[in-house]
């Protein structure tokens, strides 16, 4: 049978949970900005009479009160995935749009300064001197207009390994980002796992955790494996960067310079103690792939250019005389986009004509031999738009299609991103509307238990104080 005092603890346990969800429902009202703060909530449980009772024993008590069973946190182990999944992809495909962005930048096509309007220039003047050979300011602009597209294709491909530097520089800074993050996830592992094993709640702690693992997410794609006494594994690509209480190292390795990349050369981030290839997607896989693929190829494409830049007027040239006599001339000098430059020093080495205009008349001829076939042939090369101009344009209108498929990949994936976050909102943030209902409902819980509590304590003053004072 219960004891009449027992009620007093039925109602001092309920004191202390409704109290307790009040306290809840406060700390999420004052967290209901913090950026990665997850909604808390309580769970109670009721309390029985007798936990072990006898085989043959009864008893008409109906309950020993009840009692905070724990403190959850309103996440959803799925949707945490796929976020952090999302927002990995989404920092992707904006670091890839940014390289683009930075290459056309560089490119700035079309313009009357880039390298295409410089090429045309230069073709006006192999007119000009087809034209008007006699005058020797036509070749001094031709050789003018000449060094200003080599120039242009030196500067293009400066710029190019400039944001090569750049961009593995960042790489750097990322690489120390990531150890530090994956050293403070192993560390937080181990205080979440001593504060489960003790009986505390870690929700404000796993709430870090969960942000850290987000940044490390966006930065190089990590997944994750929650344990269950609470430790959480992360993986980059299918290597564990963070099991349970360790972390392991990465570091960049291979080329640091541009003209370092080859076939079997590349920048690579890689494991340490064991080594090994790591795999990294998000902003760091983005900024290899540029590393390893889309600044080396523009690069190689722009070297192309200059080489058939080269080879077209050299060519044509070759068997060209200028008009000191002049022959077997080399126009352009180098062996691409870094290197070109105009190899001829002044107008008079200018080859225009395919015969000597300093050799001897030949009878009954009283002056030498002069044409402009030389300088013709290469006007028709320009006005045709063949040969360099026409890789080029090649490489330029390929260069607008990747950057602008990779602006609109971009901001599809960002509209999917935004849809996952206002999901995993809806599952963990808090709503003030909800949280004024809970503080609400375990005011009254509050209430009432005091009240029992009072109408217990009036019923043992009326039991120990007045029974038996009848009659008196």
């Amino acid at each position: 049978m219960g004891s009449t005092f027992g009620g007093i603890n039925t109602a001092l346990t309920s004191l202390y949970a409704q109290r307790r969800g009040l306290e809840v429902s406060g700390q999420n009202i004052a967290n209901a900005n913090t950026e990665g703060y997850t909604r808390q909530q309580i769970t109670l449980e009721a309390k029985g009479a007798s936990r072990n009772p006898g085989v043959y024993s009864t008893t008409d008590a109906v309950g020993a009160g009840v009692g905070v069973h724990s403190v959850e946190r309103g996440r959803s182990v799925y949707l945490d995935e796929r976020v952090r999944t999302e927002h990995a992809n989404s920092a992707y495909l904006a670091t890839q749009k940014t390289s683009y962005g930075a290459i056309e930048d560089v490119m700035a096509e079309p313009s009357d300064t880039a390298i295409q309007a410089r090429m045309h220039e230069m073709w006006d003047s192999w007119n000009d001197v087809a034209n008007n050979w006699q005058d020797p300011s036509t070749r001094a602009a031709l050789i003018e207009r000449s060094n200003t597209v080599a120039i242009s294709l030196n500067d293009a491909h400066t710029s190019l390994s400039n944001q090569f530097d750049q961009v593995h520089n960042g790489m750097d800074t990322y690489v120390n980002k990531v150890n530090s993050l994956a050293t403070s996830i192993a560390d937080m592992n181990q205080q979440i796992v001593v504060a489960k094993q003790t009986g505390l709640e870690a929700n404000e702690l796993m709430d870090a955790r969960d942000r850290q693992v987000m940044e490390l997410s966006e930065l190089a794609g990590a997944s994750t494996s929650l344990k269950p006494n609470g430790s959480m594994n992360v993986f980059i690509g299918n290597a564990a960067v963070v099991s349970d209480f360790t972390a392991r190292k990465v570091e960049l390795t291979g080329p640091t310079t541009l003209d370092g990349i080859s076939d079997t050369s590349k920048v690579m981030l890689t494991w340490r103690n064991p080594d090994g290839a790591a795999t990294p997607g998000g902003t760091m896989g983005a900024m290899l792939d540029t590393l390893n693929g889309i600044i080396p190829d523009v690069a190689g494409k722009l070297d192309g250019v200059a080489q058939s830049l080269i080879k077209t007027v050299n060519d044509a040239v070759q068997t060209g005389f200028a008009a000191d006599g002049s022959t077997n001339v080399t126009f352009f000098s180098g062996t691409g986009a870094k290197d070109v430059a105009v190899a001829v020093p002044t107008a008079d080495k200018v080859p225009f004509s395919s015969a000597d205009p300093t050799a001897t008349p030949v009878p009954p001829a009283t002056v030498a031999s002069i044409n402009n076939d030389v300088a013709d042939t290469l006007a028709g090369i320009g006005a045709a738009g063949t040969g360099p101009d026409a890789q080029y344009q090649e490489m330029i209108g390929a260069l607008g299609v990747a950057s602008q498929a990779a602006g609109r990949r971009s901001e599809i994936q960002d509209s999917v991103t935004d849809q996952v976050d206002s999901d995993q909102a809806s599952e963990s943030g808090v709503n003030l509307d909800e949280e004024m209902t809970h503080l609400l409902t375990f005011q009254r819980g509050y209430e009432a238990a005091s009240r029992v509590l009072t109408t217990i304590d009036s019923m043992l003053d009326q039991l120990i104080n007045r029974t038996g004072l009848v009659g008196r």
